[in-house]
């Protein structure tokens, strides 16, 4: 189920990817954008529960649909594009295992634990 759900989740940044090709941007200006979206880490810089709130709505595809659909309506490219960065970086995400975080700690994700648990 877990391989089936990843596949879901590449599908989505894929189409994502093909969206905003035929926006008219270049492929290698989503690249180059990809990371944009993990600024959003900042917040943990305060605290763990104002990082994973800050986190998660970025993180959040639907933050990313809702963006996307605030670019069609008022018809801004821009906006619309912003809004398929976020999709494919947070399907990317959560192809590669990265889930929304939970407000103990960065590595706790809906999707488990990221990275190796030590044993202290």
């Amino acid at each position: 189920m877990k391989a089936l759900v990843r596949l879901e989740d590449l599908a989505l940044a894929t189409l994502a990817a093909y969206l905003f090709v035929m926006l008219g941007y270049p492929w290698w200006l989503l690249a180059a954008l990809f990371l944009v979206p993990d600024v959003s880490m900042i917040g943990y810089a305060f605290s763990p529960r104002i990082g994973a709130i800050l986190y998660n709505v970025i993180h959040h595809r639907g933050t990313a649909i809702v963006i996307f659909g605030i670019g069609v309506l008022v018809h801004q490219p821009l906006i619309e594009a912003a809004g398929l960065v976020l999709l494919f970086h947070s399907s990317a995400d959560r192809a590669l295992g990265y889930g929304l975080k939970h407000f103990d700690s960065f590595r706790d994700t809906h999707l488990g634990t990221i990275g190796k648990v030590s044993d202290r």
